[in-house]
């Protein structure tokens, strides 16, 4: 059974169905898209993010799509840990980890009666709404987020003591400084 779940979701163009280094896609829904190859199905539970691939033909996908990719700026991304602190109330989930990236989102939350595609809707919408009534994003808007994201379910203390390292350490990756969420609860394991 699991104790927590890392889940990643992207904004809205951040990973295409048919992206070079894999998706978990079986097709690609859009045939402006399609034109730039079929989904590419990968079955591992290993991250592809830093396989090489062929980044003109990325670029070129996300350019057929019907808006623009999102990319969140540093105050949307703060309106959206707003709208996560609001969900995560209301729901009284546990989340022991986040990191809201330009152009999408790890996060490491307990386990919880909802299921985790339901703790991240909730999540999504509570966002969406606040940027909007930021003036953040438009009422007649593209979509913030991608329809879905990935889910890794963590079994043991140390799969969650190591995701939680994991997303406080994202954003240094991209060269941004670690961040703090006033909905982040320590995990006591």
């Amino acid at each position: 059974m699991a104790l927590a779940y890392h889940v990643i979701f992207g904004t809205y163009g951040f990973w295409l169905p048919n992206d070079p280094r894999g998706s978990w896609s079986d097709f690609v829904g859009s045939w402006e898209l399609f034109r730039y190859g079929k989904a590419t199905k990968v079955d591992t539970r290993r991250s592809v993010a830093g396989v090489p691939h062929d980044g003109r033909a990325r670029r070129a996908a996300r350019r057929a799509l019907k808006y623009p990719p999102a990319t969140l700026t540093g105050r949307q991304a703060r309106a959206v840990g707003r709208g996560f602190a609001r969900a995560t109330r209301e729901g009284r989930y546990a989340v022991h980890a986040c990191s809201i990236l330009p152009d999408h989102v790890h996060l490491v939350a307990g386990r919880h009666v909802r299921s985790v595609t339901r703790i991240v809707g909730h999540l999504k919408g509570r966002a969406t709404q606040r940027l909007v009534a930021d003036g953040l994003w438009p009422e007649q808007r593209p979509p913030v987020w991608a329809g879905r994201g990935w889910k890794v379910f963590l079994d043991t203390i140390e799969d969650v003591r190591r995701a939680i390292a994991y997303v406080e350490e994202n954003p240094l990756k991209e060269g941004k400084p670690r961040q703090r969420w006033s909905f982040v609860t320590p995990f006591d394991g």
